[in-house]
């Protein structure tokens, strides 16, 4: 269940009210100040709560429901330095322990180019979240589950080439992660790689719902990152 199919699920609850307390619900809407954690569905699931429309039981169903639907939501709501750089490092390292943040300790080289080291391999991580384009607003409001027939945005930014071995790419959705590896080689030949800014040296690349199928040969499952970041990583 998405925020769109709740909306239309608690709209279809409303109608089961008499028509003088469907107005009264509408017309406090159009009035309510919203303040986190307090919204405009948690005003209308208490407002049915108390008119017996649902029980409780029925609320606890809903919730779980959605919760389980959407438990990757609350990263939409992170600040883009927090959620790529201090989330998507340590969410790698959590995954496999091999993964290190680097330090001249052991790379002499190293002067923060790149984000982690695993067994002689730099590592570049990108993250991003796919958002539904045709919805305006914050990210939250754009949020999109997985598998979801919406059109998709999801951008991997501030591509540098030639500073590591292999990118690792996060993709977030509401109720999945999804991880890509690829060789620097491999990002540099994409044809989806494209200048991020004009005369710069950074690039992205932009994966939506028409061309995600072609980054399927990149998947690759948690347990096996690390794993596959030595195989593509490997020094010839």
């Amino acid at each position: 269940m998405d925020i769109k199919q709740l909306k239309d699920y608690l709209d279809s609850l409303a109608e089961s009210l008499k028509n003088k307390q469907r107005k009264l619900l509408n017309a406090r809407l159009r009035s309510l100040i919203s303040v986190f954690p307090f919204n405009e569905y948690e005003y209308i699931l208490m407002f049915l709560l108390d008119r017996k429309i649902i029980s409780f039981k029925e609320y606890e169903n809903l919730r779980n429901d959605y919760v389980s639907s959407n438990r990757y939501l609350d990263l939409y709501g992170l600040a883009p330095r927090i959620f790529g750089e201090i989330w998507g490092h340590e969410h790698i390292r959590d995954l496999d322990k091999r993964f290190v943040k680097p330090d001249r300790g052991i790379d002499p080289d190293y002067n923060g180019q790149y984000d982690l080291w695993i067994d002689d391999v730099r590592v570049e991580v990108k993250a991003s979240r796919a958002i539904n384009k045709k919805i305006r607003g914050n990210l939250v409001a754009k949020a999109l589950q997985y598998g979801s027939l919406e059109p998709m945005w999801m951008n991997f930014q501030q591509i540098k080439l030639d500073i590591c071995d292999v990118f690792i790419f996060v993709g977030a959705w509401t109720n999945q992660i999804g991880y890509w590896v690829l060789s620097n080689d491999e990002v540099k030949n994409n044809k989806y790689l494209s200048h991020q800014h004009r005369g710069g040296i950074e690039y992205q690349i932009g994966i939506t719902e028409k061309n995600i199928a072609e980054f399927d040969a990149y998947k690759v499952e948690p347990n096996k990152l690390g794993d596959t970041v030595l195989r593509k990583g490997k020094k010839r």
